[in-house]
């Protein structure tokens, strides 16, 4: 019986409960309109959209999905959030990155950051590319130590690094137990970057300094950014990174630390992604694994994984940048909404260079925004009872799991590391997604998708880089990066000769029958740096421009023929001809493959366009 509200508003009370196999019959009725002939379950797996790790999105999730083993917030699994009241209290930790080497110039930047909402600094100190050693007092210079957490990337001084931060702490008044932050020592994922064997005794040495007279400071950070850059999926990243945790916690007790005193010392840094789902789902997961291998360690009130989630470097695109806010922006929501502790925003012009004052505004300003005016924090769990993020994390929690126990099985991370085994396995997963990203199945907005060949080009200052000529260690992709390189000869060609390469788009007939595919085919070459001269063409004089006359105005040796398939059975071949007679070196046509004389290849939605677009500009002589 259904109880109606006191406010008379119910509705749905008038309808009854469908049940699923109706909505598999609906679902049939849809399909069969579109040419598919499915039925039952797989009528459902028709509109399934395939992840990588094995993963599966389906089009409908209902209370079968649920998770029975979620708990609450604060509390074992810790799926929900590592603490019971979430981030309502006081959002989560704004964590500015920074990678100045002038002390000066990054006082300036810190005190800037921190008085427009950072509520953390996370600094590179050290070595070739970081503020020097000596230097970390005047850039800290005006912090207030007690409030202002410090997380430091010092691979190649951790020790001088951390000497003088604590340093800093007793000579500014700041009590060993106000003393906050993450003193970053990290040698496994040193290694994963550079290929140098991993040495853990500074790492273990720092960790029991931090135990025993510093309880608010982590002395070990667990990046699983080198394996997210490299190019592995959420799973392999989560699986990866309790390797790591793993490794270290074997260090940390060998040395004589309790299990839950390691724990303690460790801290997980996860990318988040433009995928809000698969974030969230990302970093409940992970809470989830890492409460169970303190339970098998002997552990079980060690408490939740301290997390440290930061917008991805390889989903940052260099061209046309300010599409990059966007992107961190569904990042931070995804670490919010996941639970992360603390949270870096990448500037929108990080793959270009050090970010200028505005560009780390706006990436402070996008946790402000989520945090004050969406009131994100102030829900604890936002995605709990989701019945898809609860079967998304279960999944992926699964996989994660599957490869942890793989690594294990190699020996652990370092000899997995050493093996080939874990750069093996990224490349086969990068080299599935590269295959998407050229196919454009797995599209990048002002990249692949609406480029501007003729855009400015945003100019930063260059940054320095840590892993830049390194030895060895696993590879760092960008989704962009093989249309940068297509977009790079276009911008050398434009250099040497004052033009781009030219396509011409010849239109055939009326606007409604070429227009769709006349847009298609100028972004099509437009991503890669290919310049379209579209006009209306025919080769009847008196109806227009003559297709060769237009053709050789344009300047291009290059063709694509736009229309509707009945125009092209009718006037494809009498223009591809015209078009060759004209000079054309190459002829294309927009749609599906055909038999038309004169036409040597076409263009479609989910064609290899790095290919093609790597050929035209080989047939241009574009080096």
């Amino acid at each position: 019986m259904t109880v109606q509200p006191a406010d008379g508003l119910s509705p749905a009370a008038a309808f009854p409960d469908p049940s699923h196999d109706q909505w598999q019959t609906l679902v049939e009725g849809v399909l069969r309109k579109s040419g598919k002939e499915v039925s039952g379950s797989a009528a459902e797996e028709a509109l399934s959209t395939t992840l990588e790790d094995g993963l599966t999105t389906r089009p409908l999730y209902t209370a079968h999905d649920e998770s029975p083993d979620t708990g609450f917030p604060g509390f074992a699994p810790f799926t929900r959030g590592s603490r019971a009241e979430g981030n309502a209290a006081g959002g989560w930790d704004v964590r500015q990155r920074h990678t100045l080497t002038d002390p000066a110039r990054l006082n300036e930047a810190v005190l800037g950051d921190l008085e427009n909402g950072a509520t953390s600094l996370w600094l590179t100190v050290g070595g070739p590319v970081g503020v020097p050693v000596d230097g970390l007092a005047r850039a800290l210079e005006g912090v207030y130590l007690d409030l202002a957490p410090i997380a430091l990337d010092a691979p190649a001084d951790l020790d001088a690094a951390a000497r003088e931060l604590l340093r800093l702490y007793g000579e500014r008044g700041v009590a060993k137990d106000e003393a906050r932050g993450t003193l970053g020592a990290d040698p496994l994922g040193h290694e994963a970057r550079t290929g140098v064997e991993a040495d853990l005794t500074s790492a273990v040495r720092w960790a029991r300094v931090c135990d025993a007279e510093y309880p608010g400071l982590r002395a070990v950070a667990v990046d699983a950014l080198p394996y997210h850059e490299a190019g592995g999926s959420a799973g392999e990243e989560l699986g990866l990174s309790l390797a790591a945790g793993v490794a270290y916690l074997r260090a940390l007790t060998g040395a004589g630390m309790s299990v839950g005193a390691a724990c303690g010392q460790l801290e997980f840094r996860y990318a988040a992604t433009a995928d809000q789902f698969l974030t969230i789902a990302k970093l409940r997961a992970a809470r989830r694994l890492w409460a169970r291998v303190a339970e098998a360690s002997g552990a079980p009130a060690a408490g939740a994984q301290r997390q440290h989630a930061v917008s991805s470097p390889v989903m940052m695109t260099r061209r046309d940048p300010w599409v990059n806010m966007l992107r961190t922006t569904l990042a931070t929501l995804g670490a919010g909404v996941g639970g992360a502790d603390s949270v870096t925003v990448l500037p929108f012009d990080h793959a270009l260079g050090l970010p200028d004052a505005f560009a780390r505004r706006i990436a402070r300003n996008t946790s402000t925004i989520l945090m004050e005016e969406s009131h994100l924090a102030r829900v604890i769990d936002p995605a709990g009872g989701s019945w898809y993020v609860e079967r998304l994390t279960d999944e992926l929690a699964s996989a994660a799991w599957a490869f942890f126990q793989e690594t294990e099985r190699a020996g652990g991370l370092p000899a997995a590391l050493r093996s080939g085994m874990v750069a093996e396995r990224l490349a086969a997963t990068w080299a599935a997604r590269s295959a998407k990203l050229a196919r454009r199945r797995e599209p990048i907005t002002g990249v692949s998708e609406f480029p501007q060949p003729g855009e400015r080009p945003v100019e930063r200052e260059p940054a320095p880089d840590a892993y830049a000529g390194a030895p060895g260690g696993l590879p760092r992709v960008r989704r962009d990066e093989a249309f940068e390189a297509l977009r790079a000869r276009s911008d050398a060609h434009l250099a040497a000769t004052g033009s781009r390469p030219k396509v011409f788009v010849a239109a055939l007939g009326p606007a409604a029958a070429h227009t769709a595919r006349v847009s298609f085919a100028v972004n099509f070459f437009g991503a890669g740096g290919i310049e379209a001269v579209h006009e209306q063409v025919s080769e009847a004089v008196e109806e227009g421009a003559t297709a060769g006359g237009a053709l050789t105005a344009s300047g291009a040796t290059v063709a694509v023929l736009c229309s509707s398939d009945a125009l092209y059975a009718e006037q494809a071949e009498q223009v591809a001809g015209a078009l060759k007679s004209a000079g054309a070196a190459q002829v294309f046509l927009a749609g599906r493959p055909g038999e038309y004389a004169g036409v040597d290849a076409h263009i479609f939605a989910g064609c290899d366009a790095v290919a093609v677009l790597t050929s035209v500009l080989d047939r241009m002589g574009v080096a």
